[in-house]
């Protein structure tokens, strides 16, 4: 993991965005840069505005001078650019290792285009290696447990809530063979409000490995 090769995906993602657009910013070490690039390219005279997937890229975008509008009064959002805790040849991905993984798919349902940041750690040949998380009502904590459980997950409840209030169950499973299967199991869960596997959201990646960025688009996949 290299916080060059983050640096250098966030931006080459960059060249996306264009002015006049609505940016929704994920969260996370990389998007952290990617904020701190783009806050520069407002000062000089770049015209955006953007929504946040959590409280904490509200502040910093808020802090580099990037117009940060409430994504409760927004139904379209023009471009997304997010981090990924692993991502493949195919544009599956899990993510949430921030915590903000079910803001961050309203988010990017909400948006045109869908846009991953990450460094070469991160590309992998099969997503499941990573802990998957699901945000939880705390209500139905053990009941969702159970049922991560009986679908092969070793399950672990992470400290604090999210900015939802929820509380975060990270279930490992090893590997995800089926991941679409998977996905459409946990969204039956009663009280399992959203999941970390974004399967068909993200249009492209940009991967930073030794200081060179690929870019992997979907309709190119």
């Amino acid at each position: 993991m290299s916080d060059d090769d983050k640096r250098r995906a966030a931006e080459a993602a960059l060249r996306e965005v264009q002015d006049g657009m609505l940016v929704g910013l994920g969260t996370g070490s990389t998007v952290a840069f990617l904020i701190s690039a783009l806050g520069e390219r407002v000062s000089e005279g770049l015209r955006i505005e953007a929504v946040a997937t959590s409280v904490a890229s509200a502040r910093a975008a808020a802090a580099v001078g990037i117009a940060v509008r409430d994504f409760a009064e927004v139904a379209r959002v023009d471009l997304t650019i997010d981090g990924a805790d692993e991502v493949d040849a195919r544009l599956y991905a899990i993510k949430g290792a921030g915590g903000a993984m079910l803001r961050e798919k309203v988010v990017a349902a909400a948006s045109t285009r869908m846009v991953v940041i990450a460094d070469g750690s991160k590309r992998v040949e099969g997503i499941g290696a990573a802990k998957l998380p699901v945000e939880v009502l705390p209500f139905a904590r053990a009941f969702v447990t159970a049922r991560l459980e009986a679908l092969g997950a070793g399950v672990e409840q992470r400290e604090g809530v999210t900015d939802n209030g929820n509380v975060i169950l990270d279930a490992r499973f090893g590997a995800i063979p089926e991941p679409v299967r998977l996905a459409a199991a946990i969204d039956a869960v009663p009280g399992a409000l959203g999941h970390g596997l974004f399967l068909g959201e993200v249009d492209a990646a940009y991967v930073a490995s030794g200081g060179t960025v690929e870019r992997i688009e979907r309709d190119e996949g």
